[in-house]
């Protein structure tokens, strides 16, 4: 009895809010900076973050942007972004980031770690507050 009274206290909250995406399993209300792209150090700043239930934005290394991400956790996939557009000396730098962060289809969040992959063995590794 207890087994299942624990069971549906831990699904009650997403179930509550109807939220069953990435942010309702660990990723809301955290600043996620991005460490690698496949391994390799990222050395500009980009910055994920989930505002609210189904929403995805952040500061890429030159620009804003903002979309939805809707899928059931664990499946991760964004919207089309909305992005602005100044210019910068990073914009290499953020092609790459905003590219990869599209072609994402899974997520994985454990403690202060986010891990976005996909089946083509393709992976974004962020770190909670830098």
């Amino acid at each position: 009895m207890l087994r299942v009274v624990l069971i549906t206290s831990l699904l009650l909250p997403s179930a509550c809010t109807g939220d069953e995406t990435l942010s309702a399993y660990g990723a809301a209300g955290t600043e996620w900076q991005l460490q690698s792209i496949d391994g390799s150090a990222f050395a500009a700043k980009a910055i994920l973050t989930f505002p609210e239930p189904g929403k995805i934005a952040g500061q890429a290394p030159c620009n804003r942007f903002l979309g939805s991400q809707t899928a059931p956790y664990p499946w991760f996939e964004t919207g089309p972004l909305a992005v602005t557009r100044m210019a910068c000396p990073e914009l290499e730098a953020e092609d790459a980031f905003l590219k990869a962060l599209q072609k994402m289809t899974l997520a994985e969040v454990s403690g202060d770690v986010l891990i976005l992959s996909n089946e083509a063995g393709r992976e974004m590794l962020f770190k909670a507050g830098g």
